[in-house]
């Protein structure tokens, strides 16, 4: 959150570095000159309109999409294109998505193991028991058995959550975790992801969620059109926003 302590020495390596990324859609410029690092346990907020890019550049952090131009370092390593390494980097950076894209005909309990045991090769008795005491963490460990068409929309959320946390990864990345769900469902998957950075994970959030980002990020990065307009924290931003265009957007949100 804005004021939590932060350990870490500011000199450390960042988590994430993206240097001057750009990239196309066919004519589309949807990132334009991205330089942007993330701290250690820092959380960062990423809001704009709609087709500013947000999406596209969280997804790029791990290259789910691939870049034009620029460099992409996860804790000071450079993201290759392909390959091996890069699945092994990748590993390291979790990702939460909209659609929460668990494996449907996997049981809960199955969807959170896979990746210690496919990916780390932990034993199959010790990723079960730590994927139980992070469904509990997250509050859905009582539908361990069920397949996820059996869970609410937040509680599918909240698996993907655990699902990401089971890597030990360095960063996790949420892509509007909660745009596909109810109003009810909302407060829940933001509650877990409130008391993540509370704990000190380092993220990123691409969100709607305007009282969310001011309660608990460190840095507002604003984007709109492909570039990012402004940075700031979320006391400056939220009440002092630089640009015209910032305002404007404020301004639109207040009125809905």
């Amino acid at each position: 959150m804005a004021n939590k302590e932060n350990p870490t020495e500011t000199a450390a390596t960042p988590i994430i570095t993206l240097r001057h990324v750009d990239k196309h859609f066919g004519q589309l410029h949807v990132l334009n000159d991205i330089n942007l690092s993330v701290k250690k346990g820092e959380v960062v907020v990423i809001i704009g309109p709609s087709g500013s890019g947000k999406s596209t550049l969280c997804r790029t952090i791990n290259r789910l999409e691939t870049v034009d131009a620029g460099e992409i370092m996860i804790d000071g390593v450079a993201m290759p294109q392909e390959g091996r390494h890069l699945a092994e980097i990748r590993a390291q950076v979790g990702m939460v998505f909209q659609a929460f894209n668990l494996f449907a005909h996997k049981t809960i309990l199955d969807n959170v193991t896979i990746g210690p045991i496919d990916v780390l090769h932990k034993p199959k008795k010790e990723a079960r028991e730590e994927a139980m005491q992070l469904l509990k963490r997250v509050g859905v460990d009582q539908q361990a058995a069920k397949v996820p068409a059996q869970l609410s929309g937040g509680q599918q959320q909240r698996v993907a959550i655990a699902r990401a946390l089971a890597m030990h990864p360095k960063a996790i990345l949420f892509d509007e975790p909660t745009s596909a769900l109810d109003p009810e469902m909302i407060g829940e998957v933001l509650d877990v992801m409130t008391k993540l950075a509370a704990d000190g994970m380092t993220m990123v959030i691409v969100t709607h969620e305007m009282n969310f980002a001011r309660q608990v990020a460190d840095r507002i990065i604003f984007m709109d059109a492909g570039s990012i307009l402004e940075e700031n924290t979320p006391e400056q931003f939220f009440t002092h926003p630089r640009t015209q265009r910032a305002q404007d957007f404020l301004n639109s949100i207040k009125n809905h």
